[in-house]
């Protein structure tokens, strides 16, 4: 979706997911660090469990919250995308 300035930025939180925010968007990391986003639509991390933190690369399919513990032996990884090589 094209950014309209009369219109607010949409933010999609999904459940047990992360936030799909429509880019481009700047994050502003707790150590000062400033990443950029150029998609369209951004998925932003909020379980923390990604390789490509901020951005989602699906990890939070492979194990719940509750769970915390590394995948049982033979149980697949989760597929990682993309999200992490944002121009």
């Amino acid at each position: 979706m094209p950014r309209n300035a009369d219109r607010p930025r949409r933010i999609t939180a999904e459940r047990d997911g992360p936030l799909l925010i429509e880019g481009p968007v700047e994050v502003a990391l707790p150590n000062g660090e400033v990443v950029i986003s150029k998609r369209f639509v951004v998925a932003v991390c909020t379980c923390r469990r990604s390789r490509t933190y901020p951005w989602c690369d699906t990890s939070h399919r492979a194990r719940t919250a509750s769970a915390g513990a590394e995948p049982s032996p033979g149980e697949p990884e989760a597929a990682t995308t993309d999200e992490g090589s944002h121009p």
